[in-house]
């Protein structure tokens, strides 16, 4: 799938792990600004393709064009200075650190001074300081987490953590937002919560985002786009009201092809 206004296009992507195909042949494209949802069952290969996205693992076979520029592979530290930003399954925190240290973290890559200048204050440093903590503060505003900015992350509950880790995320302003299960483990008001977020941040910055999600209502109330994996394989692409009439994979939730 190509075409100008696509971002982010996957071409023929396979992996495979000691000869245990992980993804098959996986093409699509991602519109610019839009939510695309990657579902299926458990261990259809969502988290590999999030992976190969921003570079943790190297496809077998495919190419990936990002922004105009075509690749096989890329590092995850190429991938995050191009503007791709991602959170995990499994938060992944610096849990002994403050919310608002975790969220200046994700401002690494838009530091303008030095470490020379930081370690004795000098030069750009000190005005450097001041705007990549403004913008952080701005993050946290955004997220309503003023109230934690101080808290040890740690200490917070899971659904709040859940949004420090995007607020990390988006600190480093991505084009293209990959988001692994950002509602694992919430109640409903978390979900609810979460997902005014995600929707906020489509809106607010135009942030194209890849996220993965097992709750369909979420996902339908939510996605422009669904891709939907089976076994590595994909068996759905389209709207959400062209996938939730596919008889493939209306057979895959059911069960009938497990």
């Amino acid at each position: 799938m190509t075409g100008r206004n696509f971002l982010l296009n996957l071409e023929h992507i396979s992996l495979s792990f000691k000869g245990v195909k992980a993804v098959t042949d996986i093409s699509f494209g991602v519109r610019e600004s839009e939510i695309c949802a990657l579902i299926g069952p458990n261990g259809a290969g969502k988290s590999s393709l999030l992976n190969i996205i921003n570079g943790v693992y190297q496809p077998d076979k495919g190419s990936i064009t990002f922004d105009g520029k075509t690749r096989q592979a890329m590092k995850p530290h190429h991938a995050a200075e191009q503007g791709i930003a991602r959170t995990f399954q499994n938060i992944a925190l610096f849990k002994g650190m403050s919310v608002l240290d975790n969220v200046l973290t994700g401002r690494n890559l838009k530091v303008k001074s030095n470490w020379i200048e930081q370690l004795f204050n000098l030069g750009r440093a000190p005005g450097d300081a001041v705007f990549q903590r403004k913008k952080a503060e701005e993050i946290i505003e955004f997220l309503s987490i003023q109230a934690w900015r101080n808290s040890i992350v740690g200490n917070l509950p899971y659904g709040l953590q859940k949004r420090v880790e995007l607020a990390r995320a988006l600190a480093a302003e991505p084009t293209l937002l990959l988001l692994d299960e950002p509602m694992a483990g919430m109640n409903n008001d978390e979900k609810y919560e979460m997902s005014r977020f995600i929707l906020d941040t489509q809106r607010e910055f135009g942030t194209t985002i890849v996220l993965i999600e097992h709750d369909i209502s979420v996902v339908m109330s939510l996605a422009q786009h669904v891709v939907v994996l089976d076994y590595g394989k994909k068996i759905g692409d389209g709207t959400p009201d062209e996938v939730r009439i596919n008889p493939e994979v209306i057979d895959a939730y059911l069960g009938l092809k497990h």
